[in-house]
């Protein structure tokens, strides 16, 4: 396992991070704790989590993937070890996470309330990197990153509020470090003129969806992690495992998360089906598992921090990580970037 500063703030991370958002649902309380095991061995050490979880998103779940990431690290004594990142939601309907049955935005006292009720389920008394899981204005697409704009007019918490309120917590000690997630590069710089106007901890990361059917991050955020020091924590590099081919040709496996849950719509969009067929031909003709070639690529970026994998089985987890090992050749990057040329960023 490699490691890499993660931004300004001193810590060393792993170039693989493990997503736990399946704890909860797709995966037991003994299964997480068995992957959690797996990867420590393996030298991952940032766990990523949300008070979201796990996925999909239902008011009876919510929190579970934080509970058990919990239960692991009291039962193992580890906590001195690991790198535990969470997320607060931004702006949204849902009523399910505040008192009150109040829709969710990250002012001052949600934020509070959020850390409070974190703390409380991973059973620690801070967190390493708490992150906005999307934006406290209203954006069009999840992710904050269009192939084409759309406005998203509605209310919003001003980004100082939300800087404000986790500046308190980090002065607290319950915060160690902040980041954003599914956020645009208007968004990051504003976090970080707001900090330095202010003279307030900057942010440390983002974490937004990077992939080979999705590169949107490289117009303008690439840039700033590289010259701003924003690392990137890039999610869904399998693009929730459409990368791998178990879904071509109208596909459903049995216990998968899409034939589950029906909600991978993200990456079925016009086009989708044929770009993945022609990176699936560019491992085929490299000798490489689809998979690890599409993680392999993402951690070859230079903007790259560290990259999000999840799992739901042992063996999907191992050949996950065996990815570090797998080296982008110039041959095979020109053949990705050739397709790439050709499809563009069909899952935006």
């Amino acid at each position: 396992m490699k490691y890499r500063p993660l931004g300004r703030t001193g810590l060393e991370v792993s170039t693989i991070c493990l997503g736990t958002m399946t704890f909860g649902q797709q995966n037991t309380e003994a299964e997480g704790h068995a992957q959690m095991d797996y990867a420590l061995d393996r030298g991952i050490n940032v766990l990523d989590a949300a008070e979201l979880y796990s996925i999909p998103p239902k008011p009876e779940t919510q929190g579970s993937t934080e509970r058990i990431i919990g239960s692991w690290l009291k039962a193992r004594g580890n906590r001195d070890k690991v790198i535990v990142a969470t997320k607060a939601v931004g702006l949204t309907e849902m009523t399910w996470f505040r008192n009150g049955n109040v829709p969710g935005k990250p002012n001052r006292a949600q934020i509070r309330e959020a850390v409070e009720k974190s703390l409380k389920r991973l059973q620690t008394d801070y967190i390493d990197l708490y992150q906005l899981h999307w934006p406290g204005r209203p954006v069009a697409v999840f992710g904050s990153n269009p192939t084409r704009w759309q406005d998203a007019p509605g209310e919003e918490t001003p980004i100082h509020e939300t800087l404000e309120a986790f500046a308190e917590l980090v002065k607290e000690g319950k915060l160690r470090h902040f980041g954003l997630s599914n956020e645009s590069a208007w968004g990051t710089m504003s976090w970080l003129a707001e900090a330095e106007k202010r003279g307030l901890p900057r942010v440390a990361s983002v974490q937004n969806a990077y992939h080979l059917l999705n590169r949107t991050y490289e117009v303008a955020l690439a840039e700033v992690s590289l010259r701003e020091d924003v690392a990137l924590l890039a999610y869904s590099p399998l693009a929730q495992g459409f990368l791998t081919g178990k879904y071509q040709n109208g596909a459903r496996p049995e216990g998968a998360r899409t034939t589950l849950f029906n909600r991978g719509q993200r990456y079925q969009t016009p086009g989708a089906e044929e770009a993945i067929d022609a990176y699936l031909a560019v491992a085929r003709e490299a000798g490489l598992d689809p998979s690890q070639m599409a993680i392999a690529f993402c951690l070859s970026r230079s903007f790259m921090t560290s990259v999000i994998i999840g799992a739901t089985t042992m063996e999907q987890l191992k050949t996950d990580i065996d990815a570090i090992d797998v080296t982008i050749t110039p041959e095979v990057e020109a053949a990705i970037d050739a397709v790439h040329q050709k499809v563009g960023n069909p899952c935006p």
